[in-house]
């Protein structure tokens, strides 16, 4: 299983080589497979050409060479892990365009689950959210025609479109006996990945996704909402629910802008080059540090877990909510020569600033805090964990770790697990509905009320 977007690349992490790696004796295999290894090789290459040249000459119709090269690197890939992949060409541009935060298409986040398409998160203000579609939906078919078969890549392009043009998607959801048909209507998208309200002096920050737009709109909300609030805000709610995440670099950009110094997220890899650290830059914290809550649950994913994690560790907030999804390893994307597309290669684990992998585990809140009292049984994998050909790490337990210790106010041994038995259903767009964010509004209010508070 790998994740992407629908429009949008989902890749932490990522650093762009300038090409190809070639191999240094001027052959066709790297240095690692010369000597003993290379009889090996020349026969696993001549297996491959004898699979290949049997499928040319035998399939039922004919296929272009290119299809078949395209499905081999496909697949040598996606064996590898969730997230490696080879991209086309087109794919490529398409993701280079993509982490712009403007693009075309229907506004969804997708992963694989066995040959359906398994919706991560609808990004807000897109066709996907204003169509009711929800995490956890399984996609089966695009058109009338099934995604069985597709690559994710391929089942994605599927659901691509010219603007004002319609695609209907068949779904099944948790607890619905019959399918449902969802019709909507592609546009071009300007992700607004930061949006921002005032709720009894407590700033609520949500932000979507993490674009080259994220940091800017986080400066910019933070100024509003201290405007709003006449320069007397009380505290700040980071909401990173059902944010799957994006470029490293934004995540970095966001947690130094909420930390004075101190490792924001490490990576170790297998070459000294990933091993690299980053570090904030001393700088005024731009909420002047008031007490911060972040919101997290299994749909928060990799640069929104670097955040979550760098200001969690370093007492800098608090964590409500449920376990993340746990996406800890970094992807770097090597263009191939000629046109030939890029691939994208799992290179790095990522680590929390007090040493922690969250690969396969997540972060585990503060204060846990469920969003529905009877969570209906999932379809799909709901964390990293779940997935096929996870990554693991050495000597790691794969159980939830605890949270780092902090000090909690005591407000938080009386904070319910579950909403009670009458809590109104979820409606986005009315906060009091919101079991998890009504929750952390009473944890941030008993930070803002402490003596202490400024300090953490």
């Amino acid at each position: 299983m790998k994740m992407t977007k629908i429009g949008v690349a989902l890749l932490v992490g990522t650093s762009f080589a300038a090409g190809c790696a070639v191999a240094s004796n001027g052959g066709m295999f790297p240095a690692a497979a010369q000597g003993t290894d290379q009889q090996q090789t020349y026969k696993l290459l001549t297996l491959f050409n004898t699979v290949l040249e049997r499928v040319r000459t035998d399939y039922v119709e004919p296929v272009a060479d290119r299809k078949l090269m395209d499905n081999a690197l496909n697949g040598m890939l996606t064996g590898l892990d969730p997230h490696s992949a080879y991209m086309t060409q087109r794919q490529w541009d398409d993701m280079e365009t993509e982490t712009s935060g403007k693009f075309g298409g229907i506004g969804l986040e997708v992963t694989d689950n066995g040959g359906l398409l398994q919706v991560i998160s609808p990004i807000d203000g897109t066709p996907a959210a204003a169509a009711g579609l929800l995490p956890g939906d399984l996609i089966t078919a695009v058109d009338g025609k099934t995604v069985q078969g597709l690559s994710l890549n391929d089942a994605v392009a599927e659901m691509r479109g010219s603007p004002n043009t319609t695609v209907a998607l068949i779904v099944k959801r948790d607890g619905v006996a019959d399918p449902i048909t969802v019709t909507l209507t592609r546009k071009i998208i300007q992700v607004e990945t930061v949006k921002s309200r005032l709720i009894d002096g407590i700033g609520v920050i949500r932000i979507s996704e993490f674009t080259e737009r994220t940091d800017p709109g986080i400066r910019a909300a933070m100024k509003t909402l201290q405007a709003q609030a006449g320069g007397h805000l009380r505290g700040l709610i980071i909401d990173l629910r059902n944010d799957p995440g994006g470029l490293l670099d934004q995540a970095i950009a966001v947690s130094n802008d909420f930390l004075p110094s101190g490792t924001i997220v490490s990576t170790r890899g297998r070459h000294p080059e990933d091993n690299q650290s980053w570090t904030a830059k001393p700088s005024d914290d731009i909420s002047g540090n008031l007490p911060i809550v972040v919101l997290t649950n299994n749909g928060s994913a990799s640069a929104s877990e670097i955040v979550a994690g760098a200001l969690q560790d370093h007492h800098r907030a608090l964590v409500l909510g449920t376990q993340s999804f746990g996406k800890g390893s970094v992807q770097t994307i090597f263009p191939l020569q000629q046109g030939n597309g890029a691939i994208r290669l799992t290179t790095a684990r990522y680590y929390t600033p007090s040493g922690r992998s969250i690969q396969g585990v997540g972060i585990t809140p503060n204060v846990v805090v469920e969003a529905t009292r009877n969570p209906p049984p999932h379809f799909a994998p709901e964390h990293e964990a779940d997935l096929q050909h996870v990554l693991t790490v050495p000597g790691q337990d794969t159980a939830a770790p605890a949270p780092p210790p902090a000090d909690l106010p005591p407000v938080a041994q009386t904070i319910p697990k579950l909403p009670p038995e009458n809590w109104p259903k979820l409606d986005i767009n009315k906060p009091a509905t919101d079991f998890q964010l009504q929750q952390g509004l009473v944890l941030v209010k008993a930070m803002a009320a402490e003596p202490k508070a400024a300090s953490r």
